[in-house]
């Protein structure tokens, strides 16, 4: 068999190895506010935080 006439570096053969790319995220629109954010991500839009189309918490103004 033949063998590696120099050592391949820990970091040089996990880069190779790993299934990450490095891509654009998903970005969906939010059905009422018609904003894009990231999928599966809750966001904030006009001081509340939304998820799935649906208010989750309003942000308290001090």
């Amino acid at each position: 068999m033949p063998h590696p006439k120099h050592k391949i570096s820990k970091q040089r053969k996990n880069k190779r190895r790993t299934h990450y790319k490095a891509e654009a995220p998903t970005t969906g629109v939010d059905q009422t506010t018609g904003e894009a954010h990231l999928m599966h991500r809750a966001h904030w839009s006009e001081d509340k935080l939304m998820y799935r189309g649906k208010t989750v918490l309003e942000r308290v103004q001090k």
